[in-house]
């Protein structure tokens, strides 16, 4: 059955070559055009190459091949040369000559000896048994019958089970070559029996250089950072890399913001420019960035991963800072890399990164992609709006980075000050007289008893410096100004002695809360800052506020005696 189709195809082809000549004369697509011939063609596979050449070489050759690795890493393009090379009359050097019938054959399509099928779309029982009939036949125009299966991973159970039998024991005239982008979804019983080659994902210095060899070839202006921008889009694919080129090609000159305009990105420019927004939580301008690059036709689950992958860069610079450049992807330049990773903790790159996969990964459900996205900027520019452990984290992060640095917790004011009230005026200490002695003859002088001068009053210092606690009053009064600036939840936190008390020492008020939710409710500069704030204008001067765990109350052991009254408690003596 498959031999009947191919054979249909074929004659389709010849009696519409001419058709097909003036297409191609039109115009035809880079990663078609650029398809490797030979194994030397092909680009970043050399540790694959050279063997498959050598076993050409040889004669060594294996009756199944499995070709494992991601999209455009040349998977189809090694096995058309090697079932080209394996027939080729005069190899050169393990390569195909490309001149000889059987390679000429083989390359228009005409020898029907070589069959390739897509495993996605022939993926029944049914077409394996036909495959397998016709496979134990000699071919008829070359040395082997070679079959091309990609994307096997898709072939049903059954369909397994039948390539399976003609895999154990295949005839000599017979090659199959394999190939899959998921390596799990293939059974064992298969693997076995076939000689793998993993190809690898492709550098990107690599795949630049062999875009400015196409652009030079193709006549386009190619800038060398736009090369650089295209092969980290690619992703390690050289066809995906061609593709991009091509989609760019419609520019005079392609240069970094020709591959922005034509990929529908932000750019590395204005993409900074919003995460510089969002660390300075500066929420409104945030949005106004993303609402322009929304009119301009970004779209917004492209726009959030394009800010993932910045915030991975800056990650990476974090966890790995001396091997880190081979990691970075987004395109930014270094110096800006770095200054945003000293803006920005560990535990707050992981947690924005875990906001923006969670969001990209809603945006394939819902019906408003755009508000989804400005929800997941405002809470990037806020990360106080949440209470998931990895922004609690984040906000921990972000304390010990303050107080690591020396920076006070009340540093600067996030409300208007409260203004001090006036400190009541009080009245002039009366000074004491000395009377003069009074002499009342020439006699020695005899002084009378003198009283002892009236101790100036002393100056009343504050209850708190003198026992550590703070005025019953005074806290009375930090609570009743606060109460209307703050939740419900957090007021009956303040007004529950149990939870929290304040406590003066000198001119520090000490807020003790219970270890816990309390502690963790109140460790938050803004609230502390409006602690301190409050306690100066109450006292008529600086107060600062310093955060600690209260300690446990002791409990009041009891007595022996008092034990034994209780029938249910005996005593081992």
């Amino acid at each position: 059955m498959v031999g009947r189709f191919q054979r249909r195809v074929c004659s389709l082809v010849k009696s519409h070559s001419f058709i097909f000549g003036q297409v191609s004369a039109l115009y035809q697509a880079l990663y078609r055009k650029w398809r490797p011939q030979t194994f030397d063609e092909v680009v970043g596979q050399q540790h694959i190459t050279e063997t498959l050449k050598n076993q050409v070489k040889t004669g060594r050759l294996s009756h199944a091949y499995l070709f494992i690795g991601t999209r455009g890493t040349g998977k189809t393009t090694c096995a058309r040369i090697l079932a080209r090379a394996v027939n080729c009359e005069h190899p050169v050097d393990g390569n195909p000559c490309g001149e000889c019938p059987a390679c000429r054959g083989i390359l228009e399509g005409s020898v029907m000896d070589v069959v390739e099928l897509d495993a996605a779309s022939n993926n029944g029982v049914d077409n394996v048994r036909a495959l397998r009939e016709e496979a134990v036949y000699s071919p008829a125009a070359v040395k082997k019958r070679v079959y091309i299966i990609d994307e096997v991973h898709m072939l049903s159970t059954a369909a397994f089970n039948a390539l399976l039998k003609i895999l154990e024991e295949p005839p000599a005239h017979l090659m199959f070559i394999l190939a899959t982008t998921e390596l799990n979804k293939v059974p064992a019983t298969i693997l076995s029996r076939c000689q793998r080659h993993s190809f690898k994902r492709i550098d990107v210095p690599e795949i630049a250089e062999y875009l400015e060899y196409i652009a030079s070839k193709e006549h386009f202006a190619l800038s060398h950072e736009a090369a650089e921008l295209i092969a980290r889009l690619a992703e390690g694919g050289v066809r995906d890399a061609l593709s991009l080129l091509d989609q760019c090609s419609s520019s005079e000159t392609i240069d970094v913001e020709a591959v922005y305009a034509a990929m529908g990105l932000a750019g590395k420019r204005r993409l900074a420019e919003l995460l510089d927004l969002i660390l300075r939580h500066d929420t409104a301008a945030a949005l106004q960035l993303f609402s322009e690059l929304w009119m301009d036709g970004k779209d917004p689950g492209t726009l959030l991963g394009e800010l993932a992958q910045l915030l991975r860069d800056v990650l990476m610079l974090h966890v790995a800072p001396k091997g880190s450049l081979n990691l970075l992807s987004s395109g930014l330049d270094l110096e800006s890399l770095r200054a945003f990773a000293a803006r920005m903790t560990r535990e707050e790159l992981l947690c924005a990164l875990e906001k923006l996969q969670s969001t990209q990964g809603a945006m394939r459900t819902v019906n408003n992609p755009r508000m989804n996205a400005e929800l997941c900027l405002v809470s990037l520019c806020d990360n106080s709006l949440g209470d998931s452990t990895a922004e609690l984290r984040a906000r921990i992060s972000r304390l010990e980075e303050s107080v690591k640095n020396g920076v006070p917790t009340a540093a600067a004011p996030a409300e208007p000050a409260l203004k001090p009230e006036p400190a009541p005026a009080r009245a002039p200490e009366p000074v004491p007289v000395r009377p003069e002695p009074v002499v009342t003859r020439p006699e020695p002088v005899r002084e009378e008893p003198r009283p002892a001068p009236p101790v100036p009053a002393a100056e009343p210092a504050p209850a708190a410096e003198e026992s550590g606690e703070a005025p019953a009053d005074l806290w009375k009064a930090i609570q009743k100004r606060l109460a209307p600036r703050l939740t419900m939840e957090m007021r009956t936190i303040l007004q529950n002695p149990d939870m929290v008390l304040g406590t003066l020492s000198g001119d520090t008020l000490q807020v003790e809360a219970a270890p816990g939710y309390a502690h963790m409710r109140f460790n938050r500069p803004e609230l502390l800052q409006q602690l301190g704030e409050t306690a100066t204008a109450l006292r008529g001067r600086a107060t600062r506020v310093q955060l600690i765990d209260r300690k446990p109350r002791q409990q009041s052991g009891r007595s022996l005696d008092e034990l034994r009254e209780f029938k249910e408690v005996h005593f081992i003596e």
